[in-house]
């Protein structure tokens, strides 16, 4: 029994080993026909638009730009970064806080306290009572099971 099981395994191990080296494509003989084919030869297009690039001196190009005023956007972004660490976001809140605008914190707080307070279930029943539409019935009607519980 151990030696059928063995040959057996043998025999599937050469046939993975094998069979695909059968179907095997060869990659570069199907390129060199679609190129006589007349199809787009992207290693040349590749190649092309490396020259085009390495000929772009984009570093140039940006000093153009910025002599013709074009927006900086390197000394924006500097600026930018600078005026952050300036601006102090909690004395802002603070500020804004004082002058009567919404506490978003504050609100939060509420409505989390007032959410562990409902009881889902229990209005849940309660609509049930009054005739609602029981949604967990319908889909067992219709699909046969329940999605939930």
């Amino acid at each position: 029994m151990k030696r059928f099981a063995l040959s057996i395994l043998a025999a599937s191990v050469a046939a993975i080993a094998i069979v695909p080296a059968a179907y095997a494509v060869d990659f570069d003989q199907l390129r060199r026909e679609n190129l006589d084919k007349d199809a787009v030869d992207f290693d040349s297009v590749r190649r092309e638009n490396l020259e085009k690039s390495n000929t772009a001196k984009l570093d140039r190009l940006r000093q153009e730009n910025l002599e013709k005023s074009a927006v900086d956007l390197d000394s924006v972004r500097r600026e930018n970064l600078e005026k952050s660490n300036v601006i102090d976001f909690d004395q802002l809140r603070q500020e804004n806080l004082e002058k009567g605008a919404v506490n978003f914190d504050r609100l939060r707080q509420e409505n989390l306290e007032k959410s562990n307070a409902v009881d889902f279930d229990r209005l849940r029943q309660e609509n049930l009572d009054k005739d609602a539409v029981d949604f967990n019935e319908l889909q067992r009607e219709h699909l046969g099971f329940s999605l939930t519980r």
